[in-house]
């Protein structure tokens, strides 16, 4: 999808600068006139100036919300690993306990980067059913077993309490980083602007063309410059998808945390 659009923006900007082409083969020379042409450079600079500092705000925006979610995702294999460590530690009646938070976070893995090959690891779940984004209910079901596991286990010495309530904490965070995770899923929405900022660049393009000789030299530049503003737009929609296209989120992070929950 994200490459459809880089392709578009391409296809976008080369008819404009090649209609800018087009139009000057047919205009007389009298609309080339040193005032006419000021005139031209004078109101293309405007919208190059407003294009680019909407585009550089556009990009900030789409990398910053990417970094976000790119740290949350960390932390909360992070804190996954944690839950498990800690659950390890205190009672072996837990096992089962452990086993639940293996099969969701390998179900999260396959569920999240379907693309990719699974964990190995049987889960009991179809993740083929399950949400690209926002909130699953399976994966939701299964969390709230394991936190009422948790919940409803009963310590016999004051050890055994310390462990179960940092337990319970350990668990408040993991529902904290889950619900980080699944917000970040929602993109913000940036359809306007960017609409507003190809239709700038599609005249800034239409008055290059009107401007520039056909020489090669200057249709190599223009063309240059075509290449890497629809880069600059494939790389806004890109991000705008944390995971997926060329820019997504990597899985390793809870690759790593269910190698750790699968050591003895």
């Amino acid at each position: 999808m994200e490459f459809v659009y880089g392709l578009s923006f391409l296809l976008l900007f080369s008819l404009s600068a090649y209609g800018g082409l087009a139009l000057r083969r047919h205009l007389n020379e009298g609309h080339f006139s040193k005032d006419n042409m000021d005139a031209v450079r004078l109101v293309t600079g405007l919208i190059v100036s407003f294009a680019a500092l909407i585009l550089s705000l556009h990009l900030s925006t789409s990398k910053a919300a990417f970094d976000a979610a790119n740290r949350n995702r960390a932390a909360y294999a992070t804190q996954l690993a944690s839950l498990d460590e800690c659950l390890r530690n205190f009672s072996p009646q837990m096992d089962a306990t452990r086993l639940q938070l293996r099969q969701y976070t390998a179900a999260v893995i396959v569920s999240t980067w379907p693309d990719e090959e699974g964990p190995g690891i049987e889960t009991g779940l179809d993740p083929q059913h399950m949400m690209l984004r926002g909130e699953d209910a399976t994966l939701t079901k299964l969390m709230t077993h394991i936190g009422l596991a948790i919940d409803s286990f009963v310590p016999t010495d004051g050890a055994a309490q310390n462990i179960v309530a940092r337990c319970r904490a350990e668990y408040g965070t993991v529902l904290a980083g889950r619900w980080s995770v699944i917000d970040d899923t929602y993109a913000p929405s940036g359809r306007l602007f960017t609409v507003v900022i190809s239709f700038w660049l599609a005249l800034v393009f239409l008055s290059f063309g009107l401007q520039v000789q056909q020489r090669a030299l200057s249709l190599t530049v223009l063309a240059i410059g075509v290449l890497c503003v629809s880069t600059a737009m494939f790389v806004i929609i890109d991000l705008h998808f944390p995971y997926r296209g060329v820019f997504g989120i990597s899985s390793m992070p809870m690759r790593d945390a269910l190698a750790d929950m699968l050591r003895q």
